[in-house]
């Protein structure tokens, strides 16, 4: 065990005159948040089958034994670790979406370096897993929690944006066309094994998103 699980562990002595027990520190439940922000970034590079409880200890700068005595095994830790990427709103959350007035202005403003790299990171760590999604419905609900469904809705919510200041009809179908955009993009990195970069982004929006509910492209896109 490292010097700073023990810190973090609740410990008992005994005093020397009384024989009572003394309570030592109790465990510092923000080490909970490294491990499991350690075991994503792990997952992303190596993929479940690569990942360990090691690993993840030495990224976390924590003991095995501290893992062990929060997840009893490597895909509970999956899991958990998974559910809470949901927890930190960032650039793309539906909480700071852009509003430029048009529905192309609003789907460019999304095209922002740290979400696209917050985004790829998710996508590696859906390739990481995907094989066992079939087998896990809890894995595959925390996924859909935590990846699929936040995009999904940024979408629904600048779609039905335009629809309502009247610059796309009103029965455009906005539930799948709200999967369009991260369906194709997940494909692309999962089984294309190709990244996603600006230009594919604006090629998306003007070549598939835009004539889908009847926009043209400006004649000059922004680069």
């Amino acid at each position: 065990m490292t010097q700073d699980d023990t810190a973090v562990e609740v410990e008992t002595s005994a005093e020397p005159e009384t024989g009572a027990p003394k309570l030592g520190r109790r465990r510092d439940p923000s080490r909970d948040a490294d491990i499991l922000q350690a075991a994503i970034d792990v997952l992303a590079e190596t993929g479940y089958d690569g990942m360990t409880i090691e690993m993840v200890a030495t990224r976390a700068k924590a003991g095995k034994a501290t893992v062990y005595r929060r997840w009893a095994s490597k895909s509970d830790l999956v899991i958990d670790a998974v559910a809470c990427m949901k927890a930190a709103p960032g650039p793309g959350s539906v909480a700071e979406l852009p509003d430029t007035g048009t529905l192309r202005g609003d789907l460019v403003a999304m095209i922002r370096p740290h979400s696209m790299q917050d985004n790829e990171k998710k996508l590696r760590v859906m390739a990481g897993i995907v094989s066992l999604l079939a087998d896990n419905p809890e894995l595959a609900a925390a996924v859909n929690t935590a990846i699929v469904r936040p995009r999904v809705e940024v979408n629904r919510r600048l779609l039905q944006r335009a629809i309502d200041r009247g610059e796309i009809p009103a029965d455009v179908d906005v539930d799948n066309l709200a999967l369009l955009s991260p369906s194709m993009v997940a494909y692309r990195t999962i089984i294309m094994k190709q990244p996603v970069d600006r230009a594919f982004l604006l090629g998306l929006i003007d070549g598939v998103v835009l004539p889908a509910v009847g926009l043209r492209p400006p004649a000059d896109p922004a680069p």
